[in-house]
Parts: structure tokens; sequence; C-alpha cells
């Protein structure tokens, strides 16, 4: 059975607004928060139309700190929040101790009314706290990710940005809330309306859910394992003319099969793979950042040739350098759940707020400039 919902609607679909819920947690990221709000704010601006509204939840309805100070105030308590398509945990900070017991059972009561759950920075914690992640793929802040496996060992998480998987959307810190938004907002109402979006944040370029976050192995085995961590320093400084793992190993004092023992141990897989995936990550940067052409960038990558390079690059990343660059390849579309029978006729209740934000753009230049009809 396929359980994959898409996002995209139907060509004579009626265009509704869909409504997101942010439930803060103490400590949680600002910066996540705002890339998760923002992109949905110009996405009415843009379109001339309330396609998204948006509230932040507490658990009391009182305001909430986040870890740089500032207290937010919010719209509702979880008791009085509006009808949802979408709810994501904003988390952050010291997560174990920033929700209980009465967070946990009102996401499950959500996730029984099919609303799609999300979350953003560590919040993925929580939702897996509630048991709302088992037998999921999900993205969390880096370090995170190592205490979350460990103690939800049902989840499954990893090192992409932002996770969909079904009706969960997890997403890791930082900035690339905006990206997962983004991606939302493609798969629901097309790229040329995130493609503006992304023009007026200045983003120039959209990462999607296949990329990684790039976790400093210094923070992994700094301290269990030094030779490890120099060995892939060793590599990353030498891309374009990689050395050879006999070179690699006797310049940190190992040998060949200590060496090969080290990366099976505490990265599951052999040096020559990790060494190309490393040489195969930076050619995607160069590709997606740069106008270097694809002969340039295979010769800094190290790669013998250009037909070798993409190769090895539709193997491992899915599709060739120029399909990437150019964006002929797309993600996987997905569908915001319907409300429950009965909800779905309902009109979803309007924050004035939203008009007003909506009124306000009204005087800028960019104000309905996307037709998404």
């Amino acid at each position: 059975m396929n359980t994959k919902v898409a996002l995209s609607r139907g060509a004579n679909a009626t265009i509704k607004t869909s409504s997101i819920g942010f439930l803060l947690l103490g400590d949680y990221s600002m910066i996540a928060l705002a890339s998760a709000v923002e992109p949905l704010r110009m996405a009415n601006q843009l379109s001339g139309k309330e396609l998204y509204c948006w509230c932040l939840l507490s658990a009391d309805g009182n305001s909430v700190q986040a870890s740089d100070g500032i207290k937010v105030q919010v719209d509702a308590s979880m008791s009085g929040a509006p009808i949802l398509y979408t709810l994501i945990v904003a988390g952050g900070l010291n997560i174990t101790k920033n929700y209980s017991r009465n967070e946990l059972n009102w996401l499950r009561a959500q996730a029984n009314k099919d609303v799609m759950l999300g979350s953003i920075c560590t919040g993925a914690y929580t939702l897996a706290d509630a048991g709302l992640l088992d037998g999921y793929d999900c993205s969390a802040h880096w370090e995170y990710i190592a205490p979350l496996q460990e103690a939800f060992p049902r989840v499954n998480c990893n090192r992409s940005l932002f996770t969909h998987d079904r009706n969960r959307l997890t997403c890791s810190g930082g900035g690339t809330p905006m990206d997962m938004m983004l991606y939302v907002i493609t798969m629901q109402h097309g790229r040329a309306l995130s493609g503006a979006i992304s023009d007026m944040f200045v983003c120039d370029r959209v990462r999607s859910q296949g990329d990684q976050q790039r976790v400093p192995l210094h923070h992994l085995f700094s301290t269990a394992q030094p030779k490890l961590v120099e060995i892939v320093e060793l590599m990353e400084a030498n891309i374009e003319e990689p050395i050879k793992l006999d070179q690699l190993a006797s310049f940190v004092s190992v040998s060949r099969r200590q060496l090969e023992r080290l990366f099976h141990r505490y990265l599951d897989c052999t040096p020559s793979r990790y060494y190309l995936k490393l040489r195969l990550d930076r050619a995607r940067q160069l590709i997606k950042q740069t106008t270097l052409s694809i002969v340039e960038v295979s010769s800094a990558c190290g790669f013998v040739s250009p037909p070798h390079f993409s190769r090895c690059y539709r193997k491992h990343i899915g599709y060739s350098p120029i399909e990437d660059r150019t964006g002929m390849c797309s993600d996987e579309g997905l569908n915001v759940p319907n409300p429950s029978e009965g909800v779905a006729d309902q009109e979803l209740m309007v924050n004035q707020m939203m008009q007003n934000i909506l009124n306000a753009a009204r005087a800028e230049p960019s104000f309905a400039s996307v037709s998404i009809d």
C-alpha cells in the first residue's frame, strides 16, 4: 500500500487556506521559527491570496522565551488551538526539560485527527517521545541525532536537512526550515511561487531533502578517535588530488588494515567510499553554487574524466550533474492530510492578524506578482 500522500493540488482544485500551528517549547530556536514562518508570509504577499494562516501555540497560552532570551506572546494555548492542517513542534536548547506529559498527550490527540505533524530544530525529540515517529524517517539538528537515536531506537534518524515521510515533516535547525517550507509551497502551489519567494529572501539555492547536514566529525569522535578525525581532515584537504589510502595510513601512523577497521567500526563504510562521498559532496556544492563547467568540477574533485564523474554522481546522488544543476530532478509530492469528514466543508478559521498582514503587504510592489491560478 502506498502511504505517501501528495501535497500537489489538482488543476481545478479550489485554493483553500492552509492552517499551520507552531507549538513553541521553552528555549526554542528563534531563527528556526522565523525561517519556517517567513516563507508562508511571503507566499501570501506574492500570490495576493491568503494561502496560509499560522498561529503560535504554547501549553498554557502564556508567552514562551526563546533560546536568545526573547519572549514571544503566543496566539492560543493547546486547548484553544484552531483547526489545524499542520502542526510543527519548535524545539531548541534543553529539549528534554522543556515539555511535559501534557504536550505529549495533546500531540497524540492531534495525530489521531490526521493532522500533519512536523518539527524544527530539536522538536523531533518531543514527537519521538510521544511515540509519533516510530517507524518513520526523521531529521533533527545534528547535535541531537545520536541521543535521539539512542533514546528512541524505533525512529530512523538521518542527517538530511529535512525529511518528508508520509504524514511527518521533520527538519534540522538554523535556516533549514525555510528549505522545508519552500518544498511544501512548491508541492502545493508550484515552483514559480517558491522560486519567487526564494528570490525575495535572496536565497541563491533552495536545498532539497536529499541534502545532508554537515556534522563536524570532531563532535562525534574527537576525544575517542583522534586518528579517525585526522584522517578525515586530510581527506577534506585533498579533494582535487586524492591521497592514496596507504599514504593516509602512514601520515597518521596506522596500518592500512587499522585504517579500514576504524572506518568500518565508526562510519560503517570503507575509507574509499567515504573519500568518494566527500568528493561528491564537494562536487555537488560546486554544481549548485557556481558556474563551473562539468569538466571543471570533475577535475576540481579529483575524477579521472567527466564520464567517470557523471557515472559516480548519478550512482550516489540519483541523477546526473546536469540534471541536478538545471533542476530537472523533482521531489516526490505530498499532500497535507485532509481533515476528518465534516470538517472539510467548514470554513477555516481566518485569524484577523493574517488579514492585517496581507492588507499591509498590498503596498509592496511585489504584491500579487505571482499567479498561481
